[in-house]
C-alpha cells in the first residue's frame, strides 16, 4: 500500500488529473469570486439606500432648524415619528449643554463623536436590543443632531445571505467536481486512443487509425496529424519493402551478368585482350549497379528533406533554355523535333540543381520513348490567377505513354510498365523527378497526351506560395494539382 504523499505524487503524474484540478480550481474560483461580489454588491446597496436617507432625512431637518430654531426642528422630528410605518427612524436632539432635548433614543451613544461619519452600532431603540446605522451633524447654536436608520431587518437579511451563499459551496463543489470528472475522463478517453495506437506502433504493428469524433476540436486535429503520420510510416515502410524486392529482382540481373562474364573470361579467354574486354563488361554492368544505389540515395536525402537549405528564389528561364539547347542536339540525332515554348519571368522557390535534374528526367524519358519523326514539347508557363500562386513546367511526348492503371504506380521505385520493358533504365526517374517536387512543396501529374504521356511539374513561385502550400497540406486542404478557392485561402489566413 502506497504513502498518502506517494499516491498524491501520482496523481499529479496523470495529465488527465492535473486537468481534472485545474478546470475543479477555476470553476470554483469563479463562482466564489462571482457569490462575493454579488453578496458584496447587495451589502453596499442596502447600506448605500440608508446612508442616502439619512443625508436626505437631516437636509431637512436642518432646513427645519433655520426656518424655526429648536422648536420646528423637534416638531419635524416628532411629526416624522409619529409617521414613520417601518418604525426604523432614529433621531436624537441635545442642547448646547449636552442635555436631551427630544427624539427616539434615551441617550447619546459614546462612539458617535466625529461628525460626516457614518457609524453602524448596537442600541436600543423602543426598549429593545436593535442594530442602527446612525450619523451625528452639528447645529450653529453648540446642538448636535443625531439622524439615523434602524438596520436590524437588513442584518438579518445579511445574515440570511450569507447563509445561503454558504449552502450553496456544497453544490458548487459537487458541480466541480462532477465536471472535473467529466473533463478528466473525456481527455482520458481521447489520449487513451492515441496511447494505445502508441504502444501497438512501438510493439511492431500498425493499428487502425484513430477514430474521429467529427466535431474537428483540437483532439480531431491531433487524431488527424497522427493518422496522417501513421499512413506515412506506413507507406514509407511499403516503401522500404518495394525497394528491397526491387534490389533483390532488379539488380541481381546485372550483378550476375557481371560474375557469369567474368567467370567465362576466366575459363574461356583465349588472350589477354578478350579477358579484358571481358573484364570491361563487367565494370560497365557493376557501374550501372552502382549508380543505381547512388540515385536511390539521392532520393532518400530528398525525401528526407535535405536540400532546402538551399532554396532561393530564382528564374528558371535560363535553366529551362539551356535544357532545350542540350536536348535539342541529343533529339535531332534521334531524329526528334524539340520544342521550347516559355513566358518570361517564370520565379520559382527552390533549389535550382535539383529543379534542372527533375526537368532533365523528364526530357531524358521523353526522347527515350518518343518515336523518330516525332516532336518532344517542353513549356513553361506561370499559372494566371491561381493561389497560392505557382509555376507549371510541362513535357509532352509522342510515345506509347502511361496506361492509366499504371500512372499512380509509375512514379514507384523500380517501376517499369510493359512498354518501357526493353529500354534502358531502372525505373527511377520518375520518382526522383516526384520527390523533387514534393520537396519544393510542389506536384508531379502524368496525364494521357493521346498519344504520349504528358508530365506536368508544377511548384511554388514563391517562399510565401510555398508555405501556404504546406500549411494547407498541414489542415487537410492540399491542392493535388488543383489551386485552392478563395473560402480555402481566407481560412489559412486566419
Amino acid at each position: 500500500m502506497q504513502p498518502n504523499g506517494a499516491g498524491l505524487r501520482c496523481l499529479l503524474c496523470s495529465a488527465g488529473a492535473r486537468l481534472a484540478l485545474a478546470y475543479a480550481g477555476l470553476f470554483a474560483s469563479t463562482v466564489l469570486t462571482l457569490m462575493l461580489l454579488l453578496w458584496w454588491a447587495t451589502i453596499g446597496l442596502l447600506n448605500a439606500q440608508v446612508d442616502a436617507t439619512i443625508r436626505a432625512d437631516a437636509q431637512v431637518l436642518l432646513k427645519r432648524w433655520q426656518d424655526g430654531g429648536n422648536a420646528a426642528l423637534l416638531a419635524n422630528i416628532e411629526a416624522r415619528l409619529a409617521g414613520d410605518a417601518d418604525d426604523d427612524a432614529v433621531y436624537l436632539v441635545l442642547g448646547p449643554a449636552g442635555q436631551r432635548l427630544g427624539g427616539s433614543l434615551a441617550a447619546w451613544p459614546a462612539a458617535v463623536a466625529e461628525e460626516g461619519v457614518i457609524y453602524e452600532l448596537p442600541i436600543r431603540h423602543h426598549g429593545e436590543a436593535s442594530l442602527a446605522r446612525l450619523r451625528r451633524f452639528a447645529l450653529p447654536d453648540g446642538a448636535a443632531l443625531l439622524v439615523g436608520r434602524d438596520v436590524q431587518a437588513r442584518a438579518a437579511l445579511q445574515r440570511l445571505l450569507t447563509e445561503m451563499l454558504a449552502w450553496a459551496l456544497l453544490p458548487v463543489g459537487i458541480l466541480g467536481l462532477a465536471g472535473a470528472f467529466t473533463v478528466r475522463r473525456v481527455f482520458t478517453r481521447m489520449m487513451g486512443h492515441v496511447t494505445k495506437t502508441t504502444a501497438a506502433i512501438s510493439a511492431g504493428e500498425l493499428p487502425p487509425r484513430i477514430g474521429l469524433s467529427g466535431r474537428e476540436d483540437e483532439f480531431d486535429r491531433l487524431a488527424s496529424m497522427f493518422n496522417d503520420m501513421l499512413d506515412r510510416i506506413s507507406r514509407l515502410m511499403d516503401g522500404v519493402r518495394q525497394v528491397s524486392d526491387a534490389i533483390a529482382h532488379d539488380l541481381r540481373t546485372p550483378i550476375t551478368r557481371a560474375r557469369a562474364r567474368l567467370e567465362d573470361a576466366a575459363a574461356h579467354a583465349g588472350s589477354a585482350a578478350e579477358l579484358r574486354a571481358a573484364v570491361d563488361r563487367a565494370v560497365m554492368d557493376l557501374d550501372g549497379v552502382t549508380a543505381v544505389f547512388q540515385a536511390l540515395l539521392r532520393i532518400a536525402e530528398i525525401e528526407a528533406g535535405a536540400g532546402r537549405y538551399a532554396f532561393a528564389a530564382l528564374d528558371v528561364g535560363p535553366l529551362l533554355a539551356d535544357l532545350a539547347e542540350l536536348y535539342g542536339a541529343v533529339a535531332e540525332e534521334r531524329g526528334l523535333t524539340l520544342t521550347f515554348q516559355t513566358a518570361k519571368p517564370l520565379p520559382v522557390w527552390g533549389d535550382r540543381e535539383l529543379i534542372q535534374q527533375a526537368v532533365a528526367n523528364l526530357l531524358d524519358n521523353a526522347i527515350k520513348f518518343s518515336p523518330p519523326g516525332g516532336t518532344v514539347t517542353l513549356r513553361a508557363r506561370r499559372v494566371p490567377g491561381a493561389w497560392p500562386e505557382s509555376l507549371e513546367i510541362a513535357v509532352l511526348d509522342g510515345g506509347p505513354g502511361i496506361p492509366p492503371l499504371d500512372q499512380a504506380r509509375a512514379t514507384d521505385r523500380f517501376f517499369r510498365g510493359e512498354a518501357a520493358r526493353n529500354t534502358p533504365g531502372y525505373g527511377l526517374g520518375l520518382t526522383l523527378v516526384r520527390a523533387v517536387a514534393e520537396l519544393h512543396g510542389g506536384v508531379l501529374r502524368l496525364l494521357d497526351a493521346a498519344p504520349g504521356l504528358h508530365a506536368l511539374l508544377t511548384l511554388p513561385a514563391s517562399r510565401q506560395s510555398s508555405f501556404d502550400i504546406s500549411e494547407a497540406r498541414k489542415r487537410g486542404f492540399a491542392p493535388e494539382g488543383h489551386h485552392q478557392n478563395v473560402a480555402v485561402r481566407r481560412l489559412l489566413r486566419i
